[in-house]
């Protein structure tokens, strides 16, 4: 699998999430409609982190079946050996088998300090978390569905699936970026020219929509909708002839 450098992973973190889907929208050869992106409400609950980045680990867990937690004594160790064997940055992302009704949680402190030494920089679930501020302290930060209070007998099951969480499919090794806006898992396909396109669509809005927006305070409204329509023209041309040069 390639891998984009640790340099360009920190130069993704510094845009919010909204930002990565423009720069992978101008990039890809599928239809934005394909796009692998959060669809249903999620909640960060450490945003004062900022975005994070890094390659999924995928994981399917149960809380509220006793014989299974009996059945599987060891299924903490098994989920830290099978983190333990990819290289990071690792953001994991845990498929509830309980959601929407459910009973515990596999993020806490103990775990969320355990998963950030494997080399995770967060986690992201369907199901609740807990502990979020003790995550955030060590490093670790938490996406989820809701809070929660306990772990009942939680279980991780299967490690390495593909999932589908928040309306989405997620294939282990996927590209993650998330913030509070939700998160993007982009495909090793367009990964290697994603930050391009990001420096590229964000400079574009630089260049011609916004300034035409904030330049035309106090001016007619007939020659704002005119500047608006100049600024849009050059947006998308300049949009095309990018796409084009890298999808060719």
């Amino acid at each position: 699998m390639a891998r984009l450098t640790e340099s360009d992973l920190l130069e993704l973190r510094r845009w919010n999430t909204p930002t990565i889907y423009n720069g992978w929208e101008a990039v890809t050869k599928k239809d934005r409609m394909e796009c692998h992106m959060s669809n249903e409400a999620i909640q960060d609950y450490a945003p004062g982190m900022g975005a994070m980045v890094g390659y999924a680990v995928t994981v399917e867990y149960i809380c509220a079946d006793e014989k299974i937690k009996e059945e599987h004594p060891d299924c903490y160790l098994e989920l830290y050996k099978y983190l333990a064997s990819i290289p990071g940055p690792k953001i994991l992302m845990a498929k509830d088998l309980d959601a929407p009704y459910s009973k515990g949680s596999i993020f806490g402190e103990v775990t969320g300090n355990a998963y950030r030494a494997l080399g995770c920089v967060g986690g992201i679930t369907d199901g609740y978390v807990r502990d979020v501020d003790e995550g955030m302290y060590g490093g670790f930060k938490m996406m989820a569905k809701r809070l929660g209070v306990g772990h009942a007998y939680s279980c991780p099951l299967k490690f390495g699936t593909e999932i589908e969480i928040f309306g989405t499919k997620v294939k282990p090794g996927m590209l993650v970026h998330a913030d509070k806006y939700g998160f993007i898992a982009i495909d090793e396909e367009d990964t290697p020219n994603l930050l391009e396109g990001v420096r590229f669509m964000d400079s574009n809005e630089c260049k011609t929509t916004i300034p035409a927006s904030r330049g035309a305070i106090g001016l007619p409204t007939d020659e704002v909708v005119k500047r608006l329509e100049q600024a849009m023209k050059e947006f998308n041309q300049n949009a095309k002839t990018f796409r084009k040069k890298i999808t060719e």
